[in-house]
């Protein structure tokens, strides 16, 4: 049989009753997907195969942060890698902000980094590219492609957690994404840490976004970039030194609270900021343990090592789910 994207494999036997199963083979140059990832001034976008390998990548800054100039960007994008690629079947795309269905359609809410409140942005990416598009809350894109491709791979249960200019988590749940019932899932950023401390920008005291995110690490070390901070950490600079391990410290209480409520197989801690959980591993593991129940068993935390363009690769690969979910 062959159905184009898929094509048969071997025969194996299932435990139990039932008839045997039939293991299908992905075709990884069968089709091609453009994953993009939006920020607040840049465009980042990679092409993967079937098997979600990249096998292209683009940047372009953003000249203007208005909608229908991103669109035209995205479509002039994709129109170059058709030219290349034999069979592009889809489009992803991925930004900061929550996603709602509406009307079958996903629509971008409080994206601040690009101004835009609310965006029909999977109806005009289709409408200017003319193929399947799909868009997503970039933190729960990375952990679907954690879960399928990625350092999630066979996990029943999963959570990733991902900070840089924030922090947010995605959650797997016997096998399926949560989204939750409005699409915000995974939120958080204002976990209590500490009674007292600093204020995050929302005017909690304490909480998550107030330690752990590249711009608190900068503003409790006095610093003005993550590579001046990690140096002056390196050489033991005493503000700097603080603010890592009260980083670690935030971190860990956030995955802890995610291990008690999820009970996942493993958490993976990646993003623009993940090297804080190896300088202040032994102030996340503190946290992590004294935060839990004591009854829970241990939890398998990763630190996977993290480059910008993991999140184009993450919205090509919901764009592969999405066509994958229609063929079935």
């Amino acid at each position: 049989m062959d159905i184009g994207l898929v094509t048969e494999g071997e025969i194996f036997p299932l435990p139990g009753r039932g008839r045997p199963a039939e293991k299908l083979d992905l075709r990884p140059e069968s089709a091609y997907f453009v994953g993009i990832k939006l920020t607040g001034d840049t465009l980042y976008a990679a092409v993967t195969d079937l098997h979600a390998s990249v096998v292209a990548t683009e940047e372009h800054k953003l000249v203007s942060r208005d909608v229908q100039d991103v669109v035209v960007l995205i479509a002039e994008m994709v129109d170059r890698f058709r030219a290349g690629f034999r069979r592009v079947a889809a489009v992803g795309v991925c930004s900061a902000g929550d996603v709602e269905i509406v009307n079958g359609h996903g629509v971008l809410i409080g994206s601040n980094f690009l101004g835009w409140p609310r965006v029909h942005l999977e109806e005009l990416v289709e409408a200017a590219t003319g193929l399947p598009t799909t868009i997503a809350n970039d933190v729960m894109a990375l952990t679907v492609a954690h879960h399928w491709f990625g350092a999630g791979v066979g996990c029943r249960s999963l959570a990733v957690v991902s900070f840089g200019a924030g922090i947010g988590s995605g959650l797997v749940a016997n096998y399926q994404l949560i989204r939750g019932a409005n699409g915000r899932s995974g939120k958080v950023s204002h976990i209590p840490v500490t009674a007292d401390g600093p204020v995050c920008d929302q005017g909690h005291v304490g909480c998550a976004s107030a330690y752990v995110t590249i711009p608190a690490i900068l503003r409790n070390a006095g610093t003005t970039s993550f590579n001046e901070t990690l140096e002056r950490f390196e050489k033991g600079d005493d503000r700097a030194v603080r603010a890592i391990k009260n980083a670690g410290k935030a971190l860990g209480t956030v995955v802890a609270q995610i291990a008690d409520l999820l009970d996942p197989l493993k958490v993976i801690i990646t993003g623009e900021g993940s090297d804080v959980a190896r300088l202040a591993d032994s102030e996340l593991e503190a946290a992590l343990e004294s935060r839990r129940d004591p009854a829970a068993g241990r939890v398998g935390v990763e630190v996977y090592p993290f480059h910008f363009s993991d999140y184009a690769w993450a919205a090509a690969i919901s764009a592969i789910r999405q066509v994958l979910e229609t063929e079935r």
